[in-house]
């Protein structure tokens, strides 16, 4: 892993850095206590239009860090962040380049899961963080390339989903991974979301193969997440990868 800046922040040691994919680099943030080993590795994938430091990112792995003690990994997905080959950010045009990607390029979800498995490889090899459970937290874009990721890699043992539904040009490939995803899983639904109707959305929930999975809806748009929502999230993902310690999953 090339890391190209690192601080510490408040106990949370911050870095910045790229790790070497199947067909370009992989740029990373990642966050791990500074004064203890993690009791767990969460991997986060952002939504269209944002990157690896998004602000609700940023905001979700300090907590996550602060609260429980876990490490955070994020990366950004394709044409976002430092994947960009143009200059342009304003989030609108990303936010067409993905969609084009999303409808022609066929590659983009393999792609991804390929570049998150092999994320999880980097971190819990040289890293040293191969004997600590990993959940995965992804919402919007972050289910659509994240869904078939969690479906294929078995050390993913709980996740956070939604914001997502069988809608768009894969969704035939999330409708075929959504039985395998069979680990706990917390879904969110924004009842008033502007890009994926409730029925899209709670059939990619009914398609999740889990027999624990629980359904979080609320009122609002696509980008109205509450606050609520963080923190349920936080709470079920630190409940499930605490788990080993004794602390028992709620």
């Amino acid at each position: 892993m090339d890391i190209t800046s690192e601080s510490v922040v408040r106990g949370i040691r911050e870095r910045a850095a790229s790790i070497v994919g199947s067909h370009d680099e992989i740029p990373l943030a990642l966050w791990t206590p500074d004064d203890a080993a993690p009791r767990g590795l969460v991997l986060v994938g952002h939504g269209a239009s944002g990157h690896k430091r998004q602000d609700y990112v940023v905001a979700l792995a300090r907590r996550l860090v602060r609260t429980c003690g876990l490490a955070v990994c994020s990366i950004d997905g394709p044409v976002h962040g430092g994947r960009r080959t143009s200059t342009g950010v304003d989030p609108a045009l990303v936010l067409l380049e993905f969609a084009q990607a999303w409808s022609l390029d066929s590659t983009l979800t393999d792609g991804m899961r390929r570049d998150w498995s092999t994320t999880l490889d980097e971190l819990q090899g040289p890293e040293g963080l191969g004997d600590i459970p990993v959940g995965y937290w992804g919402i919007s874009m972050g289910t659509l390339l994240g869904l078939p990721f969690v479906a294929s890699d078995e050390r993913v043992e709980a996740c956070v989903l939604g914001l997502a539904g069988l809608a768009g040009p894969t969704a035939a490939r999330l409708a075929d991974d959504a039985p395998k995803v069979t680990i706990p899983t917390l879904f969110l639904v924004q009842l008033g979301d502007d890009l994926f109707s409730t029925e899209s959305s709670l059939a990619l929930f009914e398609a999740l193969g889990s027999t624990e999975k629980r359904l979080f809806a609320a009122p609002g748009r696509h980008r109205d997440v509450p606050s609520d929502a963080f923190q349920l999230s936080v709470d079920f993902l630190a409940s499930h990868l605490t788990a080993r310690e004794g602390e028992p999953a709620r």
